[in-house]
């Protein structure tokens, strides 16, 4: 068997941004187990309902894999895609009014017929799957992101800087959903303490 892949060391570039500058990357295409939603995902229902469907279609699709080829994985982490008809609203966290889409990446050599198997697991602990539940490719191409240290409220001012001074700057627009990517259990991990990756696609003006 060979040596379970942690792709936050080996995809540094996507998963091991500074905390001091923003960067630009070129991110591939990947796929992810998605689920799409609406509202606060404080105390959203679908959210959490959501975030129960990613990690256990995850993991088990991880156990799928290793049973089907003998290749290991740590479960990447939680990511969302987030955005509003008024996109303001992230800057005064208005979160009755986003949408999100919570992901969870999948490698390339988790096939479909694997990824339908682990549903299946899944819904026979959570019962019936949400609609939007799916293995899909997704890619942001050229996007700029930071790592953001601290609670998830305090994130404003980095993008209103992202936004306000860096894109406009660099002569670069936004192409596509605000996305985090969550590096921290929120659970076990101090607010000040979270590490959160702020990534925004962009086109050059």
């Amino acid at each position: 068997m060979s040596d379970k892949i942690d792709f936050r060391k080996s995809l540094k570039t996507l998963y091991q941004p500074s905390a001091k500058a923003f960067e630009l990357i070129e991110v591939p295409a990947m796929q992810f187990v998605m689920v799409d939603g609406a509202g606060n995902p404080n105390t959203a229902e679908a959210y959490k309902h959501a975030l129960e469907w990613l990690y256990a279609t995850s993991y088990a699709l991880k156990f799928a894999v290793r049973r089907a080829t003998g290749q290991d994985y740590v479960v990447p982490p939680l990511e969302g895609l987030w955005w509003s008809e008024d996109m303001e609203s992230f800057i005064r966290r208005d979160k009755d009014r986003w949408r999100w889409t919570m992901m969870i990446m999948a490698p390339d050599f988790a096939s479909a017929a694997l990824y339908e198997t682990a549903v299946e697991k899944a819904r026979g602990k959570l019962g019936e799957s949400p609609a939007s539940l799916r293995l899909e490719r997704y890619e942001e191409g050229l996007s700029v992101q930071i790592l953001h240290i601290g609670s998830y409220d305090d994130e404003g001012p980095a993008l209103a800087q992202l936004h306000d001074e860096f894109m406009p700057q660099n002569g670069l627009v936004a192409t596509g959903h605000h996305h985090e990517i969550y590096l921290s259990d929120a659970r076990k991990t101090a607010p000040e303490k979270l590490k959160t990756i702020l990534r925004q696609p962009v086109a050059r003006a």
